[in-house]
């Protein structure tokens, strides 16, 4: 899979964990998904921000909690945005709440903090020397994004104003958040995509960002919000190696529609999940090793 250099608008572009103890994070994922973690906060300030790569490559980041930020142990989704500042504003006048007001970090961009109507936490990212994750849909990087909703009408409304999402059906339980024009640019990058995924069925997919998964009636206390998927080459492997790493198994590996799929902790209770793309008989697998889309991180 090629490496990214630039997401449009819209586009979920990165993923970070707020965690209290970030050296013990970065161990815990170096050790799963291998990857090689540099602190990137200046050593006069009393806090650590860690950048993951996969061969030399950024993937996602592990953080020190900034007192207004999330709370730790939380995995953070980032949507890119032309103006994060205007993205807050849109936020607040679809019912939204800014939890963090729009400021700088360092050179690398600008992000502000928002939550949607139902209270699910996110990030939007004006780019500057950090456009995104450089890696991603391969083994150990990030390939889906997905909101928990108990209301999928209104969660469209509001993601709609802010980013210009629709909200397209790709079978049973299988409802995805599309930004027109995202195929496009994918398709320059990727001469056939198009044609592939309507090989498998799926015509329309090059245009999903991020998935959505309606929370079953019977989950009164589920939260909703934002997961992270990571890609990896063995589901069942990746549960195993995250136990023996001191993580936990919230749901063991299952199978379903195209995926096997395990949910997992780590051992300070982030957590997130892992996903190896099983694609049906006779459909190949395409290149990167990961879903069709990837939760718009294609």
């Amino acid at each position: 899979m090629p490496e990214r250099d630039e997401y449009m608008p819209g586009v979920p572009c990165w993923a970070d964990l707020a965690h209290a103890d970030a050296d013990a994070a970065a161990a815990f994922y170096e050790g799963l998904f291998g990857w090689e973690t540099q602190n990137v906060i200046p050593p006069e300030i009393p806090a650590k921000y860690l950048i993951a790569r996969l061969r030399g490559g950024t993937v996602a980041g592990i953080g020190t909690p900034a007192p207004d930020g999330l709370p730790a142990g939380t995995w953070c989704t980032y949507i890119r945005v032309e103006s994060a500042d205007e993205a807050a504003e849109r936020a607040h006048a679809a019912g939204g709440a800014v939890l963090v007001a729009a400021k700088d970090v360092f050179d690398a961009g600008r992000s502000a903090i928002l939550a949607d109507p139902e209270g699910a936490a996110f990030a939007v990212w004006e780019p500057r020397a950090q456009r995104g994750a450089q890696i991603v849909n391969e083994h150990g990087a990030v390939n889906f994004n997905t909101l928990a909703t108990r209301d999928v009408e209104r969660a469209a409304a509001f993601y709609g104003a802010i980013f210009g999402w629709e909200l397209k059906s790709f079978g049973p339980g299988a409802e995805m958040w599309t930004l027109p024009g995202y195929g496009d640019e994918l398709e320059r990058d990727n001469p056939g995509l198009r044609k592939m995924t309507a090989e498998y069925g799926v015509p329309g997919f090059e245009d999903v960002v991020a998935q959505v998964r309606l929370i079953p009636e019977e989950q009164v206390a589920a939260p909703a919000g934002w997961s992270v998927t990571f890609a990896v080459d063995d589901a069942d492997a990746a549960a195993e190696r995250a136990q023996s790493l001191g993580g936990r198994v919230i749901a063991p590996p299952f199978d379903a529609p195209w995926v096997r799929l395990t949910v997992l902790e780590d051992p300070q209770g982030a957590e997130f999940l892992a996903s190896h793309f099983r694609p049906p008989a006779g459909v190949g697998e395409p290149a990167g090793g990961s879903a069709v889309g990837a939760g718009g991180d294609d």
